[in-house]
């Protein structure tokens, strides 16, 4: 049997958690649901570019010189090859206004277009799923929503135990009821289905945030478990657009490569030499050709060589192979395989966060979960609403309970593998404390 008190003081919390994130849960649901179809939203953005028509096919090297030549004074970022044939490639140019510009050229060499990458639409929803548009501080806001969410449905999950143990209203709903009491079993019943493919959700996205990823990676650092770059954005930071997951901000300076048609200077092969290699290794898409001393998404500048690498979202399918610029020989090679552990670790998880682990279907999971929560934080805000008092919050009680050794490790687990969750139960307590006492000396003033 449950301890009574237990069970309405984890209420209580779960009713704070509950109230603190609804906003944001909301809001992050639909921006999250959106980005899973990333792939097919930047596709249809692109949708003038696909199959162009007339003309004999140029080579890649023809291609950049046209994008340069309608932008002068631009500088050569990357080349992406086309996803299909007849498809524009993209050559990404940094502007002589240091802003970023994808310049979308036919296999018969004609600039078709041109597209600003951070006006784009998954780039624009990644900043307010990830930031809220606000920088740091939403940074802060978005990490704060989402520890607390993990304290709403860790509570959750309590209060959803059977006590005793039924099917009916446990692992569905008896529809047989009706009003309020139906209302919270399709809330209880949905919340513990979901409850997993959430927390799945929320952990996946923590390295992102500013704080928890900069511990991440802090910790790593010091325990000596990082090899390589970080391949995974911290906050809000600025990173070159070209990233593929929730990366943004302004450009990094680009590598001067002249585009030619002909070996570059100094020796140099030119571009069509390395777009070839690239074909070769038949790089998931978007695969790009990057010059050298050219800006990456993750860690420093290319070196003194030739990069072709793949930017898919589905991590485990990476590649990246360099090439000396002179002999067009191959100098090294990083599969997925070759990531340290924890890399690879949150990789998957990166990959099913945006929904590209294992394509549609982890799409339509991800998709269902969001309307599955979407539909469970209404519910519950419903039920709070048709119950309160007019005028008043209508919080449950605040009971006088002597938490156990349970409790208590659970609640400092979360405040050392959460520390916004930490700061803020401090604050929360301290309200709710002063809340509760303020309602006691109204009440003894007015008897």
């Amino acid at each position: 049997m449950a301890d009574p008190a237990l069970y309405r003081r984890v209420w209580r919390w779960h009713f704070y958690a509950g109230l603190l994130v609804l906003p944001f849960v909301l809001l992050l649901s639909v921006t999250g649901a959106i980005y899973l179809f990333k792939p097919q939203i930047d596709r249809w953005e692109e949708r003038a570019y696909h199959g162009p028509a007339g003309g004999a096919p140029v080579s890649p090297d023809a291609q950049l010189a046209a994008a340069l030549a309608a932008h002068p004074g631009s500088r050569f970022v990357h080349y992406r090859l086309p996803e299909r044939a007849g498809d524009a490639a993209m050559v990404r140019l940094t502007l002589p206004s240091g802003e970023a510009a994808e310049v979308f050229v036919s296999p018969a060499g004609d600039v078709l277009g041109t597209l600003a990458p951070e006006g784009r639409i998954s780039p624009t929803v990644a900043r307010l799923h990830g930031s809220l548009l606000m920088g740091t501080w939403g940074d802060r806001l978005v990490e704060l929503a989402a520890s607390w969410t993990i304290v709403l449905i860790v509570s959750g999950l309590y209060l959803w135990w059977p006590r005793p143990f039924r099917a009916a209203g446990t692992l569905w709903p008896r529809l047989s009821l009706r009003g309020r009491p139906l209302l919270r079993d399709i809330h209880r019943v949905t919340g513990f289905w979901i409850a997993g493919l959430v927390l799945v959700m929320l952990a996946s996205g923590l390295p992102w945030a500013g704080v928890w990823g900069s511990a991440f990676k802090w910790a790593r650092a010091e325990l000596g478990l990082v090899e390589g770059p970080q391949e995974w954005k911290i906050g809000s930071g600025a990173a070159p657009a070209q990233a593929h997951d929730h990366a943004h901000g302004p450009a990094a300076p680009a590598a001067k490569v002249p585009a030619a048609t002909g070996a570059a200077p100094g020796g140099t092969l030119p571009l069509s030499a390395f777009v070839a290699r690239a074909r070769e290794e038949r790089l998931a898409f978007p695969a790009l050709v990057l010059p050298p001393h050219a800006p990456q998404a993750f860690g420093p500048p290319t070196g003194n060589e030739w990069t072709a690498t793949s930017m898919t979202q589905n991590r485990p399918r990476a590649l990246t192979v360099t090439y000396d610029p002179a002999t067009g020989a191959e100098t090294g090679r990083r599969g997925f395989a070759d990531k340290h552990p924890i890399d690879r670790a949150v990789g998957y998880g990166i990959a099913w966060h945006e929904g590209q682990l294992f394509g549609l279907p982890n799409q339509l999971i991800g998709l269902a979960t969001a309307i599955a929560l979407i539909a469970v934080s209404l519910l519950g805000a419903w039920m709070w609403w048709k119950r309160r008092p007019r005028g008043q919050l209508a919080a449950p009680p605040r009971v006088e309970h002597r938490a156990g050794w349970g409790l208590r490790a659970l609640v400092i687990a979360l405040a050392i593998l959460l520390p916004l969750f930490a700061l803020s139960l401090v604050a929360v307590l301290i309200l709710d404390r002063a809340t509760t006492a303020w309602r006691v000396k109204r009440r003894v003033a007015s008897a």
